[in-house]
C-alpha cells in the first residue's frame, strides 16, 4: 500500500441508480409539413437556373416554405402532438423532449422548453441538440440511452426546421436544396431493444464543407449596418464526403444490431439530394423489398426533421410494415453523422 487510504476508488458514499431496463422502442411518429408548396419554377429564376437543372443535380421537384407562423416551435409541437396521439401516450407522461434543429434563431432561450410546453408536457426535461442534419438521429439515441438506463419512461424526439430563415434565396449552392417542416417521434419502454446501438462520428476538420457566412449576429460591414450570415455549402466537397460515409455508417450500424440489409424493411437516410440517397442504397447492395425513402423529391432537404418526415411518408403511404426493421443514416454539417436501425411502429 502506497497512500494513506486503501480502497481510494471506492466512493465515500454509494448513490442510488435508476432500474435499467432492457430496451426502448418507437411508439408513434408524427410530421407537420406547411401548407405552401413551391415548385422549382418559383425558385429557379433567383439562382438563375431551371426546373431541369434543378431535378438533375438534386432530384428535388417540389419544397414547402413555411408561413410567418409556422415557426421551429409550433411546427415541432404540431408534429408532436401528432405523434403523441399515435402513441396513445399522455403528454403529462413524457420526462424528455430533445428538439433537434439547426434554425432555431434563438439561442437562448432554446426551443424545446417552449414545445414542452406547447403539447402539455409541463413536467419533462427540454434540451435542444444542434447536430444539423444528424441531430434527430443524434437525438434518437440520446432518447434510447435515457430510456434504456431508467432515467426516462417516454422521450419526445423531434426535429424541426424553417430553413427558409438560414438560406440566402440568390445563392446558387444552396437555394433550391432546402425545405421547412418538421417531424417527432415518441420513444417509450420496451421488453428487447427497438433501437439499436448506434454508430456516429465527426469530422470536425471539414467544417468548412456546410457553414454559415459569417458568425451570429453577423460580421460588421462599413458603417452601422450588420449582415445576416446565410448557410453556404461546397456541394461537391458533401457530395464526395457523403458518398464515402454513409455507406461505411449503415454497414457498422447493421452490424452493431446484428442484422443484415435483408432483414431490412426500409432505408431512411438524411434527405439531402436524390443522387446521395440512390448512391448509398446502391452501395449497400440493398434488396428489392426494401423501401427506400425518397421524400426529398417532394420535400427537399428539411436538415433536422428530414429523417422522421421520410419515415412518417413511408408509413402513412403503406410502403413498410409495421414491426418491421428501418436503417436510419443522418449526416451533415459539423461534419457529422449517426446511424441505427430501428423497429418501425
Amino acid at each position: 500500500m502506497t497512500g494513506g487510504r486503501e480502497g481510494t476508488d471506492r466512493p465515500a458514499h454509494l448513490l442510488n441508480a435508476a432500474p435499467a431496463r432492457p430496451g426502448s422502442r418507437i411508439l408513434g411518429v408524427g410530421a407537420y409539413r406547411p401548407a405552401r408548396l413551391v415548385p422549382n419554377s418559383e425558385v429557379a429564376d433567383a439562382i438563375r437556373s431551371s426546373d431541369d437543372w434543378i431535378r438533375r443535380r438534386s432530384g428535388i421537384a417540389t419544397r414547402r416554405h413555411a408561413a410567418p407562423d409556422e415557426t421551429v416551435v409550433e411546427m415541432a409541437a404540431a408534429a408532436s402532438l401528432k405523434a403523441l396521439a399515435q402513441a396513445g401516450v399522455a403528454p403529462e407522461t413524457v420526462d424528455a423532449v430533445l428538439l433537434a434543429s439547426m434554425s432555431h434563431l434563438e439561442q437562448s432561450p432554446p426551443a424545446a422548453p417552449r414545445v414542452a410546453h406547447r403539447v402539455g408536457a409541463l413536467a419533462a426535461g427540454a434540451v435542444d441538440i444542434g447536430a444539423a442534419c444528424a441531430g434527430f438521429v443524434h437525438a434518437l439515441a440520446t432518447a434510447d440511452s435515457l430510456i434504456r438506463s431508467g432515467n426516462a419512461g417516454h422521450v419526445l424526439v423531434v426535429g424541426a426546421e424553417r430553413m427558409t430563415d438560414i438560406v440566402d434565396p440568390t445563392d446558387r449552392g444552396t437555394a433550391f436544396l432546402f425545405g421547412d417542416g418538421a417531424g417527432a417521434v415518441v420513444v417509450g419502454p420496451a421488453d428487447a431493444p427497438g433501437i439499436g446501438p448506434v454508430v456516429w462520428g465527426a469530422e470536425g476538420d471539414r467544417h468548412t464543407a456546410i457553414a454559415h457566412s459569417g458568425p451570429w449576429p453577423g460580421q460588421a460591414t462599413p458603417g452601422p449596418a450588420r449582415t445576416v450570415p446565410t448557410l453556404r455549402m461546397d456541394g461537391p466537397a458533401v457530395f464526395r464526403w457523403a458518398v464515402a460515409t454513409v455507406p461505411g455508417a449503415a454497414r457498422a450500424a447493421l452490424a452493431a444490431a446484428g442484422v443484415t440489409a435483408h432483414d431490412l424493411a426500409a432505408f431512411v437516410p438524411h434527405q439531402a439530394n436524390l443522387r446521395i440517397i440512390d448512391a448509398s442504397a446502391t452501395a449497400l447492395g440493398l434488396p428489392d423489398h426494401v423501401a427506400v425513402a425518397r421524400d426529398v423529391v417532394h420535400t427537399a432537404n428539411t436538415s433536422a426533421a428530414s429523417v422522421p418526415l421520410a419515415m412518417e411518408e413511408l408509413l402513412a403511404r403503406g410502403a413498410v410494415p409495421s414491426r418491421g426493421l428501418a436503417l436510419l443514416v443522418g449526416f451533415g454539417a459539423g461534419l457529422s453523422y449517426a446511424a441505427q436501425v430501428v423497429v418501425l411502429p
